[in-house]
């Protein structure tokens, strides 16, 4: 199901392309939704292909726009940057009973929610998948046949799960410090036990770990780690994801960054080399 025409609230030239704002209603997070999107300035010539990027827990459709410096990099690749909001809002969407930061609103982990009261709205992973690409697809001069997604922390996690999940959808993935198995730390323990129960059987499906060993097509991977990173030892889980890689024997790229951080000042410094990643793969 398409949505209807979106509605836009911002503007700006950048690198001779435009870097827009849209609000459009969703029908299934069944709230309004905003997203940004960059289109480079070869948009003007016809279609181009499009990168879906996911941001982390905090974060909106914003934040990346704002602070990766990824316009410069779209522009010269000719790549579109598409940057959709981290979860549901609104009056009446569940948030955390206690204001926490790691779950409800801004922490949707791009999943689909089986459990009341999070069921109702929090469908990032259909979002993501079927809903937002289809309206990107209808209202914007980009090449739906030529995808690419990324993210970072939480969005690292959607990331690598609906591109392992889809990989005839994408032509490429990567991820600046993903949260790599859900299963396997505090986050995952908490947010996935509240979104979709008590049945960690089910939570396979959206843990990376899980899918690389059980991957059937081997697409493109990029993941690069700060090994400064504060969560990296008890959430992020990254030795994990390198083992699953070597023993399902798929070739991951994965890039251990001497003394950087979880912060955009880590995303600014590669961007540039993950979005020629996915260039190689797109163009």
């Amino acid at each position: 199901m398409v949505s209807q025409t979106p509605e836009q609230i911002g503007t700006n030239q950048s690198f001779g392309g435009q870097q827009l704002r849209y609000k459009h209603q969703s029908a299934v997070l069944n709230c309004e939704m905003t997203f940004s999107i960059y289109l480079p300035p070869q948009a003007q010539k016809g279609p181009v292909p499009v990168l879906y990027w996911l941001s982390g827990l905090t974060c909106n459709d914003e934040n990346f726009v704002h602070k990766a410096g990824a316009q410069q990099h779209a522009a010269e690749q000719g790549i579109a940057i598409v940057c959709p909001d981290t979860s549901p809002r609104g009056d009446g969407v569940a948030d955390d009973p206690d204001g926490a930061y790691d779950m409800g609103l801004g922490a949707g982990f791009y999943v689909n929610a089986t459990q009341q009261p999070w069921a109702e709205h929090y469908q990032m992973y259909s979002y993501i998948l079927d809903e937002l690409p289809q309206l990107i697809n209808k209202e914007f001069p980009v090449d739906g046949e030529r995808i690419s997604i990324s993210g970072h922390s939480m969005g690292g996690h959607g990331a690598l799960t609906i591109a392992l999940k889809n990989p005839q959808r994408f032509k490429s993935v990567s991820a600046f410090a993903p949260i790599c198995s859900p299963l396997n730390c505090p986050w995952g323990d908490k947010v996935l036990s509240n979104y979709l129960g008590d049945d960690r059987h089910t939570w396979k499906y959206y843990d990376a770990v899980e899918l690389i060993k059980q991957a059937q097509q081997h697409l493109p991977v990029l993941v690069d780690q700060g090994t400064a990173d504060n969560f990296l030892t008890e959430q992020l889980k990254t030795e994990l994801l390198v083992s699953a890689g070597q023993v399902a024997d798929f070739p991951i790229q994965i890039r251990m960054q001497p003394d950087y951080d979880h912060s955009y000042f880590f995303i600014a410094t590669f961007i540039a080399e993950h979005i020629k990643f996915h260039a190689r793969a797109l163009l």
